[in-house]
């Protein structure tokens, strides 16, 4: 079987790696990685794919800094000749970029199987651009593997028992790229050593809904402020857009600011630190996996389990309530036992099921 798996995120790269060294495992399976190029980034040198023991793309369309039609647009012709040329029996994607609805696109107009990794997931946004990639990559797919049970739920209110795509709960990618790169980031990361803090919550604070708006962002910057100099010492890694932001709306961030960090940087803070501070997706979910509270200054999330289960909480831009889940969740003692993301088997899992399908007479249908 050849399976050609479409990326253009660096989270993206790091969710393949893991179920690129399971397929490694199958000798009946041969994977073609295409990288879109939509998130371009100086640090992707051999070095970053060395370190962190990913596969080399074999195609590279260097697509990126174009508006979002124009850069979907040319990544469906650009992964419609690659698909022509190397004629696959299925396409692989991940989540909810432009990447990924580009290349469901260009598999699915050529009736080439379509696997959906990450699949189910939902905001309820649709002013979201993730939220439409996402809700057209899952009605096209022929296999939706779903990280949770909360995204198995979701497929099946939106009618998906009476539709041809095959639903299938697999856990979490994400849990198992964390776990495998877990046993390497403190060989790998200084940073503990270089802040000489034992104790800080983890923050991070980039999402446009939260910079692009003077109200919310200096809201939350008076949160973190104050969270900073009463309860507990915040750490932040600063993203460029937010930096901006804070000079044009002339506000005051008065937290340890620090510079971007690297995946392994960002393991060794989450394994340290007391307790996580977040508008990101992906960390949200890290904190759990490092066994984490978590306080998202979001309004909505994706993920609906770690709410359920109270070891994450949303306070949308509010100040006060920020400050208070803060102080709360810092003292809370949480169950990080529960199985929410498929404890790091989610790769081995997507991996079988796909190893099985040239056996499954559906497949030909």
């Amino acid at each position: 079987m050849k399976i050609i798996t479409v990326i253009g995120a660096r989270p993206q790269f790091i969710k393949a790696a893991a179920l690129s060294r399971e397929f490694a495992k199958h000798e009946s399976i041969q994977e073609i990685i295409v990288h879109t190029g939509q998130h371009f980034d100086a640090n992707m040198s051999e070095v970053f794919f060395e370190e962190m023991e990913i596969p080399m793309p074999l195609y590279n369309l260097e697509i990126n800094s174009l508006s979002h039609g124009a850069m979907t647009g040319r990544m469906i012709e650009g992964i419609e000749e690659i698909l022509m040329k190397e004629k696959p029996d299925m396409l692989l994607v991940y989540g909810d970029t432009n990447s990924t609805i580009a290349g469901a696109l260009a598999a699915k107009k050529l009736h080439i199987k379509v696997a959906h990794v990450e699949a189910g997931l939902r905001s309820f946004n649709m002013k979201m651009p993730e939220e439409v990639n996402r809700i057209l990559t899952d009605r096209i797919s022929d296999y939706l593997f779903c990280p949770t049970d909360s995204a198995v739920q979701n497929l099946q209110k939106e009618g998906y028992d009476n539709l041809e795509g095959e639903v299938i709960r697999t856990g979490d990618v994400m849990q198992d790229a964390a776990l495998f790169y877990a046993q390497k980031s403190e060989s790998k990361s200084k940073i503990i050593e270089s802040l000489g803090m034992d104790k800080f919550a983890l923050a991070t604070l980039h999402r446009a809904e939260n910079t692009d708006s003077k109200g919310r962002l200096a809201e939350l910057v008076n949160g973190l402020n104050v969270i900073h100099e009463t309860i507990c010492p915040v750490v932040l890694p600063l993203h460029p857009r937010t930096k901006t932001k804070l000079l044009a709306h002339g506000l005051d961030l008065k937290v340890k600011l620090i510079d971007p960090v690297g995946y392994f940087d960002m393991i060794e803070l989450l394994k340290n630190c007391s307790l996580v501070l977040t508008d990101s997706g992906g960390l949200q979910k890290e904190a759990f996996f490092f066994k984490k509270n978590c306080v998202t200054m979001r309004d909505q999330t994706e993920w609906v389990e770690l709410i359920e289960n109270k070891v994450n909480v949303l306070v949308g831009a509010d100040k006060n309530l920020l400050v208070q889940e803060a102080k709360k969740m810092l003292a809370q003692s949480s169950d990080f036992s529960i199985d929410l993301y498929g404890n790091g088997k989610a790769s081995a899992t997507i991996v079988e099921c796909i190893s099985q399908l040239k056996n499954n007479p559906r497949y030909d249908n």
